[in-house]
């Protein structure tokens, strides 16, 4: 209970951190973000509608989407959050009024320093189990029918709003913009001790067919099983190796828990992965 509390203390001031981001230093700049929130914010300036509310209709889908796979924590804890980021956005819109927090301040400082409290606050919602942005739930799933990892995907996804907003906009503040994004997702690295987009796991249990199947079932994860020795015992073991997504960490963890409490997980940084991801054969 209490590891529940601090996620959730951690989840909402990381939410209303980059909340706060956005309307004290971007909207008065309109230099965008990337993912579901610049897209939001593009809506926003073309209808003059709440920015709340774009980000909650346009995250709910991925929300849901995310819950057959990632898990119904993970899933609660993301849609907590983004109802968070979207009431803080509202709230300190309220304080800000469309103003900077820094008067007159420049376009490439707004870009550094508002990107550096965006960084912090999206790096401690991921490292507390939870996300707030859509396209990358997108992404781990569009994976599956289409040649580019997970980081590859939002990048395109990103390009593409950032050029849509240079059509809105003007292009000197799309490439603030990118600037902005580079910035933020250098300080996610830092808050979140190693952003990766994948991470290589070892499953050291006496159950390893068993977990390594519902693996298999329940994540579409493609496993391999790895004949060893104990090192005391002297038995012989089977590890349950596999590459997934950060995201689908809790979810890995989740299954082999409850199938051996006593399991042993063993978990790395994968910074670049190649090959074809073999899928499984209807019978």
């Amino acid at each position: 209970m209490n590891t529940y509390i601090k996620d959730y203390i951690f989840l909402t001031l990381g939410a209303l951190i980059y909340a706060f981001s956005i309307e004290a230093f971007f909207v008065p700049s309109e230099i965008f973000d990337g993912g579901i929130t610049g897209i939001s914010m593009i809506l926003n300036i073309l209808t003059e509608k709440p920015l709340g509310i774009f980000i909650v209709m346009l995250n709910l889908p991925f929300v849901i989407l995310a819950l057959k796979k990632l898990g119904k924590r993970f899933v609660f804890s993301t849609f907590y959050a983004i109802m968070v980021f979207a009431l803080g956005v509202t709230f300190f819109s309220g304080i800000f009024h469309g103003k900077c927090i820094i008067p007159d301040l420049e376009l490439f400082l707004v870009s550094i320093f508002g990107g550096l409290v965006l960084g912090v606050g999206v790096g401690m919602v991921i490292r507390n189990g939870a996300s707030l942005d859509g396209t990358e739930i997108l992404a781990i799933y569009a994976t599956k029918k289409l040649p580019f990892s997970v980081g590859e995907i939002i990048m395109f996804i990103n390009l593409f709003i950032f050029t849509c907003a240079g059509f809105v906009k003007d292009w000197q503040h799309a490439l603030y913009s990118i600037v902005t994004y580079f910035i933020a997702y250098k300080t996610m690295d830092i808050v979140i001790e190693g952003l990766n987009e994948s991470k290589s796991v070892f499953v050291i249990t006496d159950y390893s067919e068993e977990i390594g199947k519902n693996i298999m079932k329940k994540m579409d994860v493609s496993v391999t099983y790895i004949d060893a020795k104990g090192g005391y015992s002297g038995m012989a073991k089977r590890i349950v190796y596999c590459v997934i997504s950060r995201l689908q960490v809790q979810k890995l963890k989740e299954i082999a828990k409850s199938i051996d409490p006593h399991v042993f997980i063993a978990i790395e940084n994968v910074y670049e992965v190649e090959g074809v991801r073999i899928k499984k054969r209807k019978i």
